[in-house]
């Protein structure tokens, strides 16, 4: 018997082969939860619920662990999603994931594929019911079969068939049929950072979309704006306002560049206090669409960056 650890809390005593292959699929565990669920904190507790429940299985019961935990894991997020659909529609203004921030020199995020990470991919998730957006993801992300997903939802193979084809339906096609190269994708946002910091409407106009969304996520307490912006005029002159008066109230704007979900993103700062969390959508020479975090509640990962305000 041994103790175990997961995410820096102290787990209960089971053999040691049980707990490592519960340590060994913890990553994908959360992974999918993340995807579900859309914050960290939420996804740290369905996984440790899902290892709870494997500390108290008949190891001998179970003939695939990763099927069994995943299959847990996904029945806790859909049954944790319903309740979480009600609290959002509640939600004061759009809501947004919670970004997960961490260096752009560190090595890739634990999370699998982060093309399907983005802050843009979980925000279209949002239009699915649980148990399409389960189906969606473990088809279409993880490479489940249809038998596999049956079994994870516990439902018949036809009816999966039918959530992943109702998903897809319901995402339509992706408006970027291209997906720009990481040196394509950083040059964009390196070009918006001088443009807003100059507060040039021309240049940020140039950089965007002609109907470019903005999403702003405050949660009510963070000023921002609080109802999407589309198209790239509307946009543009919102970043001219604030840098505007940023120099009108001699405060300072800094940008720095981070990975958000995987992908190049910034964190913006005002008089060197986190502000906000920025994620973009781009296509080959255009800025698609643009997250901004700014609800505290949602920064805290930023702390572990070492920044004042988080």
């Amino acid at each position: 018997m041994a103790l175990g650890f997961a995410n820096g809390r102290r787990l209960l005593r089971m053999p040691m082969t049980e707990t490592q292959t519960f340590l060994d699929l913890r990553s994908r565990l959360f992974g999918i939860a993340y995807r579900m669920l859309g914050t960290r904190q939420e996804a740290e507790d369905a996984v440790q619920e899902a290892y709870l429940r494997w500390r108290q299985a008949e190891a001998g019961s179970v003939r695939s662990p990763e099927a069994w935990l995943v299959s847990v894991t996904t029945r806790l997020c859909i049954d944790r999603l319903r309740t979480l659909k009600v609290d959002r529609e509640a939600y004061v203004g759009p809501w947004l994931p919670e970004p997960i921030v961490t260096e752009v020199a560190s090595p890739e995020t634990e999370l699998e594929r982060a093309q399907h990470l983005s802050v843009a991919f979980l925000l279209m998730l949002e239009r699915l019911s649980p148990e399409e957006r389960a189906s969606f993801l473990l088809h279409e992300v993880l490479d489940f079969d249809y038998t596999e997903i049956a079994g994870a939802l516990q439902r018949s193979e036809g009816a999966c068939r039918q959530l992943v084809y109702r998903a897809r339906q319901r995402l339509g096609e992706p408006r970027g049929r291209f997906r720009p190269s990481p040196a394509q994708h950083r040059a964009l946002v390196e070009q918006f950072v001088a443009a807003t910091t100059a507060g040039d409407i021309g240049r940020i106009v140039a950089l965007l979309s002609d109907d470019a969304q903005l999403v702003a996520d405050g949660g009510g307490t963070a000023r921002t704006v609080f109802k999407p912006l589309q198209g790239a005029e509307r946009i543009a002159r919102l970043f001219h306002v604030i840098a505007r008066q940023v120099s009108e109230h001699a405060a300072r704007l800094d940008y720095r560049l981070v990975l958000v979900n995987g992908e190049l993103g910034l964190l913006r700062l005002f008089n060197d206090t986190l502000h906000s969390v920025l994620a973009f959508e781009t296509d080959e020479d255009r800025i698609l669409s643009i997250g901004i975090v700014a609800n505290p509640a949602k920064l805290s990962g930023a702390g572990a960056l070492g920044l004042p305000g988080t």
